[in-house]
C-alpha cells in the first residue's frame, strides 16, 4: 500500500494534474470511472510498473522473514544407567508441584538404587586391602629367604674347609684319608653350592614379586576400586549446569532408563538469549551477509524494535538434506523449498532482555552499500543507483514498525482467540 502511495505520487498524480490544468478535465465531468482508464492511462500503467518494481526492490535488497525464533537447547536429564529412584533431592521433593524448579552445577536431583554398585566396592577395597596384605607377606619372606641364603652360604663354607683339610692331609700322608671320604666332601660341597645357588634365586623371585608383581596387582585392585566408585557415582544425578527443572515428577520406586524414560528437561541458564535463528528466502542468497544490519520484532515483547546484526549465515540449505539408505532420492519429493538458515545477535548488550526463549518474531535485514558508495572508483550513475536501493529500506523499516504495532491487535483480536 505504501509503496502504491509513493509511486501514485510520482506517476499518477502528474498525469492527473496534466489532465486537469493543461487540457482542463475534471473528475465526474470528462474524468469518470467509464473513461479513467482512458484519460489516465499513462499515469495508472506507470503507477503500476513502478510499484511493482519498488516491492521487488524492497523485497530483495532489504529482505524480511516471519520464520525467526529464538531457538534454545534443552538437556535431557538422565542417569547413565538404568535404575530405580531410591531418593530425590530435598529441592525437587518439596517443589515438584510448582513444576519448574532453579537448580545450581551441581545439585543432586536424584540417586538411584546403588546396591549392587556399592557390594562391587567393597569387593574392591577388600582385594586392595589383600594385595596391601600380600606386600607385606611378601616383605617377610624376603627376610626369610636372606637368612636362609645365609645359611646355605655357612654350611657351604664348612662343607669346604673340611674338604680342604682332608685332602691337605692325603697330599702330606697318602692312604691316611680314604679316598672314598674326599669324594663325598666333594659330592657335599656341590651340593652346597646348589643349595645357595636355589636360596638366591628364591629371595630374587621373592624381590620381584615385591618389586614388580605386587605393585601391579595393587594398581589393578586400585583401577578397579576407581570403576567400582565410578560406578557408585553414576547413581547420583546431579545438576551439569545451571537452569531450571521441568516437567520433574519423580518418585521414589520409579524406574528410570536413559534409553526410553526421563527423568524431566533441564533448560540451561540463559538459554535463548544469546542469538535469534530467521529463515530467509532462497532469492535472497546473493543479499544475505555477514555484517548486515537487520531489525526484530517479537510476539513475546511487543511494540518493540530490536536492532540487530547478522552474524552467520548459513551456505546450504536443510531441505536438500537426506540420509543414506536403500531408496534413491527422488528430487520432487521435496514438500517446498527450503529457507537459508541465518543467525542473528543483538546490536546492544541486553538486547534480547526480555524476549521469551523460543519466541516467534518478525526479522527484516538491510542491504548497506556505504562502502561502495563512498569509493572513488564508483561511477555517478552507480551510485545514483545505490542510494536509492538504501534509501527504500526506510519503507521496509516502516513496515515492520506498522507490524510492531499492529502485532498484539492481530494476535489477541483477529485471530480469533
Amino acid at each position: 500500500m505504501f509503496e502504491l502511495i509513493i509511486c501514485s505520487l510520482v506517476t499518477l498524480l502528474p498525469d492527473y494534474l496534466y489532465r486537469r490544468y493543461v487540457q482542463n478535465k475534471r473528475l465526474g465531468k470528462e474524468i469518470t470511472f467509464y473513461s479513467v482508464w482512458y484519460e489516465l492511462r499513462w499515469g495508472i500503467t506507470g503507477c503500476l510498473l513502478l510499484t511493482v518494481s519498488l516491492i521487488t526492490m524492497i523485497f530483495y535488497f532489504h529482505p524480511s522473514t516471519t520464520s525467526a525464533t529464538l531457538y534454545f537447547r534443552t538437556v535431557s536429564i538422565l542417569p547413565e544407567i538404568p535404575g530405580r529412584v531410591a531418593e530425590v533431592g530435598a529441592d525437587f521433593s518439596v517443589s515438584v508441584s510448582r513444576g519448574s524448579v532453579p537448580v545450581s552445577q551441581g545439585d543432586l536431583l536424584f540417586r538411584l538404587d546403588s546396591s549392587k554398585q556399592e557390594a562391587a566396592l567393597e569387593t574392591a577395597k577388600r582385594k586392595v586391602a589383600e594385595v596391601d596384605a600380600a606386600i607385606v607377606s611378601a616383605e617377610v619372606d624376603v627376610t626369610k629367604a636372606e637368612a636362609q641364603v645365609q645359611e646355605t652360604r655357612a654350611a657351604y663354607q664348612q662343607a669346604k674347609d673340611e674338604l680342604n683339610v682332608k685332602s691337605e692331609l692325603q697330599r702330606r700322608n697318602p692312604g691316611i684319608v680314604p679316598q672314598r671320604d674326599i669324594e663325598k666332601l666333594q659330592v657335599v660341597v656341590s651340593q652346597r653350592q646348589a643349595g645357595i645357588d636355589a636360596a638366591v634365586a628364591g629371595k630374587q623371585s621373592l624381590l620381584t614379586r615385591v618389586s614388580t608383581l605386587l605393585p601391579a596387582e595393587k594398581a589393578s585392585a586400585e583401577a578397579a576400586l576407581a570403576q567400582a566408585q565410578v560406578d557408585v557415582d553414576k547413581t547420583f544425578v546431579r545438576v551439569g549446569t545451571s537452569g531450571r527443572v521441568e516437567q520433574f515428577v519423580l518418585r521414589v520406586g520409579d524406574v528410570v532408563n536413559p534409553l526410553m524414560r526421563s527423568a524431566g528437561v533441564l533448560i540451561p541458564e540463559g538459554a535463548g538469549q544469546r542469538a535469534l535463528q530467521a529463515g530467509f528466502g532462497q532469492i535472497e542468497a546473493q543479499v544475505m551477509k555477514v555484517g548486515m544490519v537487520a531489525e526484530a520484532t517479537c510476539i513475546s515483547k511487543p511494540w518493540v524494535i530490536i536492532p540487530m546484526v547478522v552474524t552467520t549465515v548459513q551456505n546450504y540449505i536443510a531441505a536438500g538434506q537426506f540420509r543414506g539408505g536403500e531408496n534413491l532420492v527422488e528430487a520432487q519429493n521435496v514438500a517446498k523449498p527450503g529457507t537459508i538458515l541465518v543467525h542473528l545477535e543483538p546490536l546492544y548488550q541486553g538486547g534480547l532482555a526480555g524476549v521469551t526463549a523460543g519466541s516467534s518474531c518478525i526479522v527484516n535485514a538491510y542491504t548497506s552499500n556505504h562502502d561502495e558508495i563512498a569509493a572513488k572508483e564508483t561511477s555517478t550513475g552507480r551510485k545514483i543507483v545505490l542510494h536509492v536501493i538504501d534509501g527504500v529500506g526506510l519503507v521496509h523499516a516502516l513496515l515492520l514498525r506498522i507490524q510492531a504495532l499492529l502485532l498484539p491487535v492481530k494476535t489477541l483480536v483477529l485471530s480469533g482467540h
